[in-house]
């Protein structure tokens, strides 16, 4: 339900390419470096989503979704669930089409409002692994 297969296809396919990775430092450690490695590779403009607003992987960063001063088409949540609700509700307040929570990323609350909003959300999926499995790029 929270993962399926058309909604998958849809944001990775038919929503746009900016994406929005919240979470995303220049820490080469952690997934979400790697993730939007990735989603660069398979064409997707990623933006640095993190407190200290660092530039990673060229593109500039921004302290949260509200500092962005263009359109972001999907936002990518690589932090805690706890935080996750807060993040999926900004997203709908700065015109986002769709959220999706990495693995997991679990808020069910979240996803609900998210989906109630109209946007299209998958959680506990990583696009790193979507993109190639299901020959989305």
């Amino acid at each position: 339900m929270y993962g399926d297969p058309a909604t998958v296809r849809r944001i990775l396919t038919g929503l746009g390419d900016t994406w929005a990775v919240v979470g995303l430092s220049g820490n080469d450690r952690r997934a979400a470096y790697g993730v939007a490695e990735v989603l660069q590779r398979y064409g997707k403009r990623v933006v640095p989503v993190h407190p200290k607003a660092e530039t990673v992987h060229g593109e500039r960063g921004y302290a949260s979704l509200a500092d962005i001063p263009f359109d972001v088409d999907v936002v990518d949540v690589f932090v805690n669930s706890e935080l996750a609700g807060a993040v999926a509700d900004e997203a709908v307040v700065i015109g986002a089409k769709a959220v999706w929570f990495q693995l997991g990323v679990i808020d069910e609350a979240a996803y609900d409002r998210t989906r109630a909003a109209g946007l299209d959300m998958v959680m506990d999926r990583c696009p790193a692994i979507e993109i190639p499995r299901l020959g989305a790029a």
